[in-house]
């Protein structure tokens, strides 16, 4: 399984990159907003931030974009697809599979229908905010060359459907989904990855990689533990403690 950083933090994008097992990364307006309040007390530019990210990160990179209207994201994503891409050729624009808010906004498939297009130009998207196998199929067959089911809001609705309708037969969980996408693209041979999303903790990851997700995109916090346990903690102790003279010196330690 892939991994992608999911932060627009520099800081941390450079650190996990530097450990090697970075694959690409993951934005969104909530990390970009995030990144700005970081920088309160500095000039911030937010062209040159992005230009960094690309340049740092080994494999694709997810820009969104921000309006709820097909023709306004085929013109966001164009641009910002023109404006970074040419540094490494690494960038995905991250489209919305619907745009519907429940309130004003009652556009089903607008988010559809930019896929569509933007796929016609050989843009790669990244379709965003997918809660169904129904929804990542569409998506993949409106083009885009990434899913991204999001695990823990998934968890999190059928937490808050449990607590509502205790009676009701329980929905799936965040992982069970990844395995339906996965079962679903396998039985038609669709090539769309999936790319596990909203992932919390490092159960998140096991359950993304069993569940057969091309990809992961995994906060900082996340993947810094990953690499522990206290009984790997304490094998470290143990050899250290234990190394004689003899070995030291056979590696030009002493």
């Amino acid at each position: 399984m892939k991994i992608f950083i999911d932060t627009a933090n520099l800081r941390e994008i450079e650190e996990a990159c530097s450990w090697g097992i970075v694959d690409g990364l993951t934005t969104n307006p909530s990390l970009i907003r995030k990144a700005v309040q970081e920088k309160q007390s500095e000039q911030f530019d937010i062209e040159q931030h992005i230009e960094q990210i690309c340049r740092i990160v080994p494999g694709p990179v997810s820009l969104e974009v921000i309006s709820l209207t097909a023709d306004a994201m085929v013109e966001e994503g164009t641009k910002l697809f023109a404006r970074f891409n040419k540094l490494k050729g690494n960038v995905a624009i991250k489209i919305p599979v619907n745009t519907c808010d429940g309130g004003r906004n009652q556009d089903d498939f607008e988010g559809l229908i930019a896929i569509r297009r933007l796929a016609a130009q050989q843009i790669p998207v990244n379709a965003t905010l997918i809660m169904t196998p129904e929804q990542a199929l569409l998506a993949a067959k409106a083009g885009a060359r990434y899913v991204s089911p999001f695990m823990g809001r998934i968890d999190d609705f059928r937490a808050a459907q449990d607590v509502q309708a205790s009676s009701q037969p329980q929905l799936p969980t965040g992982s069970e989904i990844v395995t339906q996408i996965a079962r679903v693209f396998a039985n038609y041979g669709v090539d769309t990855e999936i790319i596990a999303a909203s992932i919390r903790n490092v159960h998140h990851v096991r359950a993304a990689a069993l569940a057969g997700a091309q990809i992961a995109t995994i906060p900082f916090a996340v993947l810094n533990a990953m690499s522990s346990h206290p009984k790997t903690e304490e094998g470290i102790r143990r050899f250290s403690a234990d190394v004689v003279p003899e070995y030291s010196g056979l590696l030009g330690l002493l």
